[in-house]
């Protein structure tokens, strides 16, 4: 890994480009206007990265979000902002993804039995969030939304133990997500659609 000290965002961050970045599509910075808002639902961030790293497109690439932040607020970069990544279904040209290490239903997924996400976000993992997001929108000017990945994969599909159950396929990052405090300290604003479907948050 290494610090690549030429980016406006990169005093906190480390730099850990995923084997595959130089295969995944480029695009124009203007272009993102979103942030979408991840856990990794997998106990630490070397199984995430493992997981990034997993081949499964014929393009050679394979799905992770741009930053990874760990439990102790370490940053990491798997993928530069000008490429476009495979985190959210629909809206990965827009988008900007950040994956929180947590633990979430891990490893019972789409278990009925194990739908609660009740691992807490550590104060040390959301500042570095906050500081994060206030570095991306200082770099990025058309940056405008920020949303949960719950929010935008709403899908429902059968529960692996019972067929007859229907749950939901993403869930990330969760009810333990700080919202609140969150959107009082970034420059940027929930997508209305979202804000209203978890009002509560």
């Amino acid at each position: 890994m290494r610090s690549d000290s030429t980016s406006p965002i990169a005093s906190a961050i480390r730099d850990w480009p995923l084997p595959y970045v130089e295969k995944l599509a480029t695009r124009p910075l203007a272009a993102v206007d979103l942030i979408v808002i991840h856990c990794t639902e997998l106990p630490d961030l070397a199984m995430a990265r493992n997981y990034g790293e997993r081949v499964l497109y014929d393009s050679g690439s394979g799905n992770s979000g741009h930053f990874y932040i760990d439990r102790d607020g370490s940053v990491y970069r798997f993928v530069p902002i000008e490429r476009i990544a495979h985190h959210v279904r629909g809206h990965n040209a827009r988008s900007i993804g950040i994956e929180l290490v947590n633990t979430g239903r891990y490893p019972h997924w789409l278990d009925s039995r194990h739908q609660a996400m009740d691992e807490p976000y550590p104060e040390a993992q959301i500042d570095a969030l906050i500081g994060l997001i206030a570095r991306l929108a200082a770099e990025l000017p058309g940056l405008r939304h920020i949303a949960g990945h719950e929010d935008l994969d709403t899908e429902r599909v059968p529960a692996s133990d019972d067929a007859s159950v229907q749950v939901a396929r993403k869930r990330d990052p969760g009810p333990m997500f700080p919202w609140v405090r969150l959107l009082s300290k970034i420059p940027i604003n929930r997508l209305a659609s979202a804000a209203a479907t978890h009002s509560s948050a």
